[in-house]
């Protein structure tokens, strides 16, 4: 079973022939296998980004993000998507099971 969250991606463009670039943020959807997710924790770094208005017009103030790290073999791969942390985890879970504390 995959599921698809919105991801939070950073764009970076050169915007005149100086060597300056800007970053910019956008959203897409990505599809992951939960199978692969090793940890999810909350990004706190994007809220601030976020009250700051360095992120998309169409995200309110009162988006939370998360990050989800992903298991790739001997190396992982983080992304960063748009929902609370409690929330995630509950789509990355298989629906007849729960975590468990300890």
């Amino acid at each position: 079973m995959f599921v698809t969250l919105t991801e939070v991606v950073e764009n970076t463009t050169t915007t005149n022939l100086s060597d300056t670039s800007s970053s910019r943020y956008t959203l897409r959807e990505v599809t992951i296998n939960p199978e692969y997710v090793v940890c999810v924790r909350e990004d706190a770094t994007m809220r601030r980004m976020l009250s700051e208005g360095l992120l998309p017009n169409e995200l309110s103030t009162t988006h939370q993000f998360t990050k989800v790290y992903l298991d790739r073999g001997q190396t992982g791969i983080d992304l960063t998507v748009v929902g609370d942390p409690q929330i995630i985890e509950q789509q990355l879970l298989p629906k007849n099971k729960e975590l468990l504390n300890g």
